[in-house]
């Protein structure tokens, strides 16, 4: 008698390995193995690969982080729902790609969440460049990052948007393990 194979279901814990990519094919994250690292902005060569652990930071882009399976119980809303979905009925081996429009990932781009204030506001020792993400804190505590996108020699613009938000993210899903 042929042994059935196993199919995740709602609650198990898996272990997935993922490319994540923008509309463009730009790598925005991935579990694999990162391969070499480009001088472009996101840290991905043109072949689609990530970075390795040789001169890479953490840029947002997934470069620089730690590669391997990712583990995650299904249904626990550990990642993405929409992938969680996917992942019911996959077997160790199955891959499956899908889309999570911009909507249900981190939003549509808000121009709202662009403001710019006056340089003098910003301590001596932080000179703010163009890409630097900066932690502004409220007077509760709660902090915000935002991107530098502008600075000129009396102000400085700041984006509070996602890096992610208003793209559709495109996910390569290959399932590891049911554990």
């Amino acid at each position: 008698m042929a042994q059935a194979i196993k199919q995740a279901k709602p609650g198990d814990r898996v272990k997935i390995n993922f490319n994540g990519t923008l509309a463009d094919g730009t790598l925005f994250d991935t579990t694999y193995e990162k391969i070499e690292c480009a001088d472009d902005d996101c840290g991905c060569d043109d072949h689609g690969n990530g970075c390795d652990d040789d001169g890479c930071d953490d840029d947002g882009c997934g470069c620089g982080s730690e590669s391997g399976p990712m583990e995650l119980e299904i249904g626990a809303e550990d990642f993405f729902p929409q992938v969680e979905a996917a992942l019911v009925g996959m077997s160790p081996g199955d891959k499956k790609t899908l889309t999570v429009a911009a909507a249900d990932a981190f939003g549509a781009y808000d121009v709202e969440m662009i403001t710019t204030v006056p340089l003098s506001q910003f301590p001596d020792e932080i000179i703010p460049a163009i890409g630097d993400d900066l932690e502004l804190v409220n007077d509760d505590e709660e902090g915000m990052v935002v991107t530098v996108i502008e600075v000129d020699d009396v102000e400085v613009t700041l984006d509070a948007n996602h890096p992610l938000a208003g793209e559709d993210l495109t996910f390569e899903v290959e399932m590891v393990e049911i554990l």
